[in-house]
């Protein structure tokens, strides 16, 4: 009776000769980057600082109209007010990664505020109805760049949940506040178009904190940290985002969204406002 001897290879042996692919892409060779923090480097504290007053400003902006009734229009004409910022934020989206590319993330924080700037001084003179939709594309511009800017600045940062909801809540502080300020001007017998001199001051403030701060990162700091935005076989950030259906997906959510929640609130000022008369 023949007998047959079976060799039982260890575990360690089995690994060596037949090593576990790890799953998904390779990273051999990667450049791993470590991830900002809200604290570190130290000057991030004052740059996190620097964005919450751009958001408030954004804020600010949304949440104030005193329109209708000192142009004598329909509900319909003074919607559009809400049509021409979108104009601006497209244009934002076209333009963003190349202002990046060109001018660093000081570009932004110059921009930005100009943007808000110019207009502001425009509506603080009382401008003719056309002008006044005119240059709230200008402030579109200005909120999609500080939009899309700090927002994926903030998103890139380790534990960024908690620093873009604290971000979000400075851009929901602006909205609050300036609705309760304008009202209070307006029953001192000022003018509804003064309030937007509050919002200038506000946005100069916004210049001049934010270029200081991020005057460091031109073109050149960006590019260093960004290498897939300047790899000329892989094209632009911009162009491989809207090649992805889940980019549209989420566009079309939101556009949906802000719609059926801004609505309702504007009925509810009509609503009341009749209740009062």
């Amino acid at each position: 009776m023949s007998t047959t001897t079976i060799e039982l290879v260890s575990q360690g042996q089995q690994e060596s000769q037949n090593p576990v692919q790890p799953f998904g892409p390779s990273t051999e060779g990667a450049i791993v980057q470590q991830k900002q923090k809200w604290n570190d480097p130290p000057i991030n504290r004052w740059r996190l600082l620097a964005t919450f007053i751009s958001f408030t400003v954004v804020g600010a902006n949304d949440g104030v109209y005193g329109l209708r009734e000192d142009y004598n229009l329909s509900t319909t004409v003074v919607s559009l007010i809400f049509v021409t910022p979108f104009a601006g934020y497209t244009i934002a989206t076209l333009i963003v990664n190349k202002i990046h590319m060109t001018l660093g993330q000081r570009g932004i924080a110059m921009i930005g505020p100009l943007c808000h700037i110019i207009p502001y001084v425009i509506m603080a003179i009382h401008p003719p109805w056309p002008a006044m939709l005119a240059v709230y594309v200008i402030v579109g511009l200005g909120n999609g760049l500080i939009d899309a800017a700090w927002n994926s600045w903030i998103a890139d940062m380790a534990n960024a949940n908690a620093m873009m909801g604290v971000l979000q809540a400075f851009y929901g502080l602006g909205a609050t506040i300036s609705p309760l300020v304008g009202t209070q001007m307006i029953k001192s017998g000022l003018r509804w178009n003064y309030f937007y001199y509050t919002l200038l001051g506000a946005s100069v403030l916004d210049l001049m904190v934010s270029s200081a701060l991020f005057w460091k990162e031109n073109a050149a700091s960006y590019r260093a940290k960004n290498h897939r935005g300047t790899d000329s076989g892989g094209g632009s950030r911009t162009t491989e985002a809207m090649k992805s259906p889940i980019t549209w997906l989420i566009a079309v959510w939101l556009f949906v969204y802000m719609g059926v929640e801004g609505a309702p609130i504007y009925q509810i000022v009509e609503l009341n406002d009749q209740s009062d008369e």
